[in-house]
């Protein structure tokens, strides 16, 4: 990665050799380009928000910028990257889109995430903290940013303009007004409807980034009418939680289950406990944001239930739902289940016979299958 301050080789997380993707783009490199050709001050609070890996607070460490992400796999890459260029980690400050962002803010480096969900709920949050002399710049793919992106930073922030592409990227250029910032809209609650199991009459929240926040995607709707049967004590993960209504339906159906939530994203996290309380369920919960499975004893769980994402960013991989597999595999007692929600395209069953040894097909529609592998 070519930056004005020198070359560098940022990775993401967990890195894999046989992994093709790289840990930046030309946006990011179009960004740094710009500050350093713009002479843009860097003396004040700089806030990097949507960094995808760590790439651009690891070009600026030496100005100790404040970064804001949705991803703990961006967190544990960011700190993988500074060790790597033997950057102290303290350098940068590491926030979640959770955490209070800071009072003030001189430089706004946005990455423009893929959810515009997302992005409106961080500029109001940060909005606050943005002045008349912020200078605020935005960065993506010609093809992550729409006339919708530059409409949400005008409305939020202030008149938006964009710059010349190259190389296929592009830059977002804000100039702050003070204006009383909007009311946020999130998060989001809405009512389940009847017929898809125990869950059916709940309720579900959503903070802003989650997928599909304001309804009851086709592919969850299915998982619930098929959610298996447990019996008493039994230890269930909702293995990529999303907004927890697949693993509060267990709870829901069996209270005498203990539910892990866990999922890379802070935003998810935070949805899937709103969601869980929201419903009264009287059972034993934990929520965790990781990398995973990581860290969950091998042999401890029972039930894994998973809709694993086959997107990392604007590109479509198998990545994360074989690591998720194989996290599932270590974590499962002789006999668990892992229970698998996807599109039936995507062939999970040649996965899960290669990792388990077995597949079995509980249910299927025209778009997608439940499958279960158990645990030898």
């Amino acid at each position: 990665m070519t930056t004005p301050w020198g070359e560098l080789a940022p990775i993401r997380f967990p890195d894999d050799p046989r992994e093709q993707l790289r840990a930046w783009d030309a946006s990011d490199e179009y960004l740094l380009r710009h500050l350093a050709e713009q002479g843009v001050p860097l003396s004040g609070t700089v806030v990097v928000l949507g960094d995808r890996w760590g790439a651009l607070v690891t070009a600026l460490a030496a100005h100790r910028p404040v970064q804001i992400t949705d991803s703990y796999l961006t967190q544990e890459a960011t700190r993988a990257n500074l060790a790597r260029h033997d950057i102290e980690t303290g350098t940068v400050t590491l926030l979640t889109t959770q955490d209070p962002p800071p009072a003030r803010v001189d430089v706004l480096l946005v990455r423009v995430p893929k959810s515009l969900a997302l992005l409106e709920d961080q500029l109001l949050r940060l909005a606050p903290a943005v002045h008349k002399g912020t200078v605020v710049v935005g960065t993506g793919m010609v093809k992550e940013i729409h006339t919708s992106t530059l409409k949400l930073f005008e409305r939020i922030l202030g008149p938006t303009r964009t710059s010349l592409a190259e190389k296929k990227a592009r830059l977002i250029f804000c100039t702050p007004r003070a204006q009383e910032t909007p009311a946020s809209p999130w998060p989001y609650s809405y009512t389940l409807p009847d017929g898809i199991g125990a869950a059916s009459g709940g309720t579900v929240v959503n903070h802003a980034g989650v997928f599909c926040a304001d309804r009851l995607d086709v592919g969850t709707r299915f998982f619930l009418k098929h959610l298996p049967s447990s019996g008493g004590g039994t230890r269930v993960v909702d293995l990529g939680c999303g907004n927890g209504v697949v693993g509060t339906a267990m709870a829901l159906a069996d209270p005498e289950a203990e539910v892990l939530f866990t999922d890379e994203s802070f935003q998810a996290v935070a949805s899937a406990e709103a969601t869980y309380k929201a419903n009264g369920v009287p059972g034993h919960a934990e929520f965790r944001v990781g990398d995973g499975l990581a860290g969950v004893p091998a042999g401890s769980v029972d039930l894994v239930l998973n809709n694993p994402p086959f997107h990392s960013h604007q590109a479509t991989t198998d990545a994360t739902a074989w690591r998720m597999f194989s996290g599932a595999l270590g974590a499962l007692r002789p006999g668990g289940e892992l229970w698998v929600i996807g599109n039936r395209h995507l062939g999970y069953h040649v996965k899960l016979r290669r990792l388990f040894g077995n597949s079995e097909l509980v249910a299927s529609d025209a778009k997608f299958v439940v499958l279960k592998a158990v645990k030898q």
